[in-house]
């Protein structure tokens, strides 16, 4: 992309404009200003799920039988996954929803910035958000008596881990932006399959008490998959007994996280609307 410009000694010639690559970044830095602008938003994202950790794992402090781990300890790597999930997925869902009614998304769409960069900003947003949620959750689990990675193997793990697991889940979030009616009903819409999700892929309650017909459910989204994937990174491998397979299956994690990073792509094609139904 080039434009005309005028250059000091009156001469006209021809400037290149940045490119979507460019604009994505400091789209991403607006992005990440506005956020850290809106001070509620801003605890509300960072306290929510170290809040629940610290209820949950406080409530629920017995040994799991055969597994050498406590319940408490199996509840970081889940809050874990569900802050990933919450920074991307729930966050993307309501805010461009919001964007979309307030005619943001209509005057962006209306300017010269390459598509491609808006949606870079977003993912630059929820990228350093889920990593400053991580590194809080990280830092929180020696007061469960869960020890830090200990070896480079593992490390590695969290991170394809969350890089994954995250992508899928800002494009899901971005995906289903496009079904509310309106913002107001967008929170609705959004947070309740994902409360719903959270249930029934081994967050707030064990693998092992949950119904088999649910696990099937929850097995088709990320979530599911994210949890089993950070027990393996976080538990020892005894716990390895509490999942449904019997073992943290870290070959199938990044095939299904990988899946939806390539499915939530093509929802995202197929539905996203820079106008809202009312206006066209």
């Amino acid at each position: 992309m080039s434009t005309t410009v005028v250059r000091e000694r009156g001469e006209v010639g021809v400037g290149r404009l940045p490119g979507a690559w460019g604009l994505g970044q400091r789209r991403g830095a607006l992005e990440i200003r506005q956020f850290f602008r809106q001070r509620d938003q801003v605890v509300f994202t960072f306290a929510f799920p170290v809040v629940l950790l610290f209820l949950f794992a406080s409530i629920f402090r017995d040994d799991v039988e055969g597994a050498g781990v406590t319940a408490s300890q199996l509840y970081v790597p889940a809050m874990m996954a569900a802050g990933i999930m919450s920074t991307s997925f729930q966050a993307l869902g309501i805010s461009i929803a919001i964007e979309r009614q307030d005619k943001v998304l209509r005057r962006l769409r209306g300017t010269p910035m390459p598509p491609a960069a808006y949606f870079l900003g977003k993912i630059w947003l929820v990228l350093f958000t889920g990593a400053l949620e991580t590194v809080i959750l990280v830092v929180g689990t020696t007061c469960y008596g869960v020890d830090l990675p200990a070896d480079a193997g593992r490390w590695f793990d969290l991170v394809w881990i969350f890089v994954l697991g995250i992508t899928a889940c800002a494009l899901l979030g971005i995906a289903i932006s496009s079904v509310p009616d309106s913002a107001n009903s967008a929170g609705s819409v959004v947070v309740l399959p994902f409360l719903v999700l959270q249930f029934i892929s081994g967050v707030y309650i064990a693998i092992g008490t949950i119904p088999d017909w649910m696990l099937t459910i929850g097995a088709l989204f990320p979530l599911k998959w994210m949890c089993q994937g950070l027990r393996g990174v976080f538990l020892p491998e005894s716990a390895q007994v509490l999942e449904q397979a019997g073992s943290w299956e870290s070959g199938r994690v990044a095939l299904v996280l990988a899946a939806w990073c390539v499915g939530g792509l093509a929802l995202c094609l197929l539905t996203f609307r820079w106008k809202d139904r009312r206006t066209g």
